[in-house]
């Protein structure tokens, strides 16, 4: 590589700064701007923060929100309600635009675990809306919507320039996240999903195969989990805290050290020049100049 480089700079008439700096600025021509991570990022948090209460709203009076084991009273005869079948299917069209939109969003390092997340999801909400698990789909939806526009809100003020209002919400997101994603679903909704139906009827293939696209999500929670613990890390370290999930861009401080080192390179040599006495006789203060036909004279 390194030959190659100067080989090229050979043929351009470069020197190896220049040359290194214009792939710099080509490699970042092609990585998204601040501006398409801000729209992203606001478009998502909008959702998630009505979602979130818009779910809220229509489990807050259900008696199965305070009590998991009513979720499967009457089942399989379970009246679907207005507010369950707007929550469903708004749910289920916002993760299938994700799944349609992941060629064109930012690229991030999880970019398979977000696949296989999108994909569990809508399988889950399609499986649980096909056989009557409608009380178990929302308060599933609810509890991962509970910490995601925290996530969302703290990448705004990352690229808007809030470092420390960033930071604040970056740890309330990741409380929120580890309480539900890892108290709340496993033992809570994970166990009412598990041991609560086979009371009630005895286990077939949908049982087994529901639970086992929420053992997928509770890993991927589990993955998650470790880059937000990481994050953290670096908060506490003193680090800044940044998306673990983007693939960070080259900056130009390298090229901005190096026109201050010309400058003052070109400052030491107009300054040396200013004060290197001539050499020769001095006559009142100015050089002398001796000519050839002097030299020959004398």
């Amino acid at each position: 590589v390194q030959a190659d480089v100067g080989a090229l700079c050979k043929k351009a008439g470069c020197s190896l700064q220049q040359v290194e700096r214009w792939f710099r600025r080509r490699r970042n021509q092609d990585r998204p701007s601040l501006l398409k991570k801000f729209r992203e990022a606001s478009w998502r948090f909008t959702f998630y923060l009505l979602a979130f209460f818009a779910g809220l709203a229509a489990l807050i009076d259900k008696p199965w929100f305070y009590n998991l084991k009513d979720m499967w009273k009457g089942f399989p005869v379970l009246v679907l309600l207005p507010s369950q079948y707007w929550y469903y299917m708004i749910e289920l069209g916002f993760y299938w635009s994700l799944l349609f939109s992941v060629a064109s969003d930012i690229k991030r390092k999880d970019f398979k675990e977000q696949i296989v997340h999108h994909i569990a999801t809508i399988v889950l909400i399609s499986l649980s809306w096909c056989v009557n698990f409608i009380r178990a789909g929302t308060l599933i939806m609810l509890v991962h919507d509970a910490s995601d526009y925290f996530l969302e809100s703290a990448k705004i003020f990352n690229y808007a320039g809030w470092k420390k209002t960033c930071n604040a919400i970056f740890i309330v997101f990741a409380a929120v996240f580890i309480i539900t994603r890892l108290v709340i679903f496993p033992f809570w909704i994970l166990h009412c999903t598990v041991v609560y139906p086979l009371s009630i009827y005895p286990p077939f293939f949908v049982y087994y195969f529901f639970n086992g696209l929420l053992m997928v999500l509770q890993l991927l929670h589990l993955f998650w989990a470790a880059l937000i613990l990481r994050m953290a890390h670096k908060f506490v370290t003193g680090k800044f805290v940044d998306d673990e999930r983007s693939d960070k861009e080259e900056t130009d401080n390298s090229e901005e050290e190096e026109e201050e080192e010309e400058k003052k390179k070109k400052r030491g040599r107009v300054r040396e020049v200013k004060e290197t006495p001539q050499n020769g006789p001095v006559q009142n203060g100015h050089p002398t100049t001796t000519t050839n036909n002097n030299r020959k004279n004398n």
